[in-house]
């Protein structure tokens, strides 16, 4: 049962809880079951943490630079976790868990390197603003930079991390395979922390599952204390017990090619904070339907505003994490309590020296077989993103174009060096590139394609004929307007029912025409036709009985009767809304919404 509390929480909007949930968002859970749920967040989240100690390894941080911007980092992710669970104007009021942005890993590594932790100053200053921003224009988004576009941008971004893993997994240096030679060591400790993640993630319990990057840590510390590559205890016993944070100077003289690169890297974080709130907000209700903007924009805020706060202590700003939505998933338990004692446990865990400095001391090998699988993971959900549209010949060009360009800097970084200084920066990092080129070419593609199209069916074609090119027109459309692909095979199917009960009506109508209009939210397909609208009412059925009593054409009109229900019926279940009516040219339409 849940409690009431004497802390009110800003309240929510009205949801129909689903059955399956054991708490839903607004529900306080038992403080024993509160906190076992909370501990299992915080030690996923923790996990992740490994995404700072792969960028410090990328900038060469030594061990006390590592571990304030491990503190750091812990601090902006409690923050944007308790805004988000908190609500209001000041999140979406849901179970996001935030966790070190696996998109700025390279950039920022790169940036500490330069500038040192206060490098990341402005970094996190930008990428705040921009999430505040974005969070303002959410409506938009979805045009500006579809499901496309950061597909390609998480996909490179992965493929980025592929060389300094494989560096850092197999004890190579910048030197390479001359230089420094395969550490066995290294490749042991790397395979056996990869071989645990995969294990546990396929063939491990739904609890094992949900562990298998701890469990991975945990078999890669091991071997690392068997083949004595982990070092540092001396360093850890001196630690204090508590300790307060220490903000870096901040450097502002950064250029602003990395600014703008920042900014874009941002942009692509929002929309996986985006989808982490539609995500739960559709655990949250039964009869979802569509995106809350207002809980979008609320998480996009609490994003903003917790990089904002952790900017100036040197942190590696952070994002929704998705490995906790699963969690949620699995334990069917998604109170905004759980995230609230979640950002306080995580407060808590920063303060704490020991701790913090504990991840530091983790052995290179381990993070590089971390990195492997961050690469993989983010490879297939950019895959995952770009597969979900329908594409057609500029869809195609769009994609292959940007990822040839991504990946010609990443392996020919030499290209970089012949553009003008202060592109340099931005002209050399494969995911800014690849990222520009995929805004740009969207937009220059989609030129000249209308959200708005008709086809007319000539006379004298056959019967079957505006039949197939209802289909073809809507799968064709579909394509060019880059459309869900679910939505497409949807409106198809409906479209293809809809003009064979229009042309199955015995000679009364005839197809004359289809319309199609969409934008991100919407897809309407309208079919045009001569004669009296299409019935689609559900008909009162005859018995068996009667039906054998009756003659020839009583039996066929109530045969027709039976399919137009039957046809109202499955249009109903394809389409979100149905509309006919008589256009002011003569003709009859019937109109099919889809919501995007």
């Amino acid at each position: 049962m849940a409690r009431s509390s004497r802390l009110q929480l800003p309240p929510l909007p009205r949801f129909k809880r689903p059955p399956e949930l054991l708490y839903s968002a607004d529900e306080r859970p038992p403080l024993p079951t509160l906190a076992g749920l909370a501990f299992q967040h915080v030690a996923t989240a923790l996990a992740l943490v490994a995404y700072v100690l792969a960028a410090a390894r990328i900038g060469r941080l030594d061990a006390a630079t590592t571990q304030a911007m491990v503190t750091a980092s812990i601090l902006g992710m409690a923050v944007s976790t308790f805004l988000q669970s908190w609500g209001g104007r000041l999140g979406s009021g849901m179970l996001v868990i935030h966790m070190p942005d696996p998109l700025l890993v390279v950039l920022s590594g790169m940036l500490a390197a330069q500038y040192g932790l206060g490098g990341l100053v402005l970094i996190g200053l930008v990428n705040g603003l921009v999430a505040l921003g974005t969070g303002s224009l959410v409506p938009y988004l979805r045009t500006i930079l579809p499901p496309t576009v950061a597909g390609i941008i998480v996909c490179v971004a992965g493929l980025s991390l592929v060389e300094p893993a494989l560096r850092h997994v197999t004890g190579l240096g910048e030197g390479g395979l001359a230089a420094n030679g395969l550490d066995a060591a290294d490749i042991m400790i790397g395979a056996a922390t990869l071989a645990t993640i995969i294990g546990l993630s396929i063939w491990g319990s739904q609890r094992a599952k949900l562990s298998a990057l701890l469990g991975g840590l945990l078999a890669g510390l091991i071997v690392s204390a068997l083949t004595g590559k982990l070092h540092g205890w001396d360093a850890l016993a001196g630690a204090p017990l508590f300790g307060l944070p220490h903000p870096p100077m901040p450097v502002f003289n950064i250029d602003a090619g990395i600014l703008i690169a920042v900014a874009v890297l941002s942009l692509m974080t929002q929309l996986d904070v985006f989808g982490c709130v539609v995500l739960l907000h559709k655990m949250n209700e039964s009869d979802w339907r569509r995106p809350s903007m207002r809980m979008i924009s609320g998480g996009m805020r609490a994003c903003g505003l917790g990089n904002i706060a952790s900017a100036f202590l040197g942190a590696l700003p952070n994002a929704a994490s998705s490995a906790n939505i699963a969690l949620a998933h699995i334990s069917r338990s998604t109170s905004r309590w759980i995230g609230l004692l979640t950002a306080v446990l995580l407060a808590l865990i920063a303060f704490l020296p020991q701790a913090s400095l504990a991840l530091t001391l983790i052995p290179t090998a381990v993070i590089g077989a971390i990195e492997i699988y961050a690469a993989a993971y983010l490879i297939v959900s950019g895959i995952e993103l770009i597969a979900s549209r329908a594409l057609d010949s500029r869809g195609i060009f769009m994609i292959g174009l940007s990822f040839v360009l991504g990946m010609g800097v990443i392996l020919m970084p030499e290209l970089a060096a012949h553009a003008p200084e202060s592109l340099r920066f931005v002209l050399g990092n494969g995911i800014i590139v690849a990222g520009v080129s995929a805004i740009v070419l969207n937009s220059l593609f989609r030129l000249g394609t209308s959200r708005q199209t008709e086809q007319a069916f000539e006379d004298g074609e056959g019967a079957a004929a505006p039949i197939q090119q209802v289909v073809d027109f809507v799968e064709t459309q579909g394509g060019a307007w880059s459309a869900r692909r679910d939505v497409v095979r949807r409106a198809a199917q409906a479209a293809l029912e809809a003009a064979e009960a229009i042309q199955g009506s015995g000679g009364e109508r005839r197809l004359r025409g289809i319309r199609g209009s969409f934008d991100e939210y919407n897809l309407d397909i309208e079919l045009l036709h001569e004669g009296p609208e299409l019935e689609l009412g559900a008909h009162p059925g005859q018995a068996p009985a009667d039906l054998l009593d009756i003659d020839d054409t009583a039996f066929q009109h109530a045969l027709d009767q039976a399919l137009s229900g039957l046809s109202g019926v499955m249009l109903r279940s394809l389409a979100d809304r149905l509309q006919s009516g008589r256009r002011s040219d003569g003709l009859t339409y019937l109109r099919l919404h889809f919501d995007h």
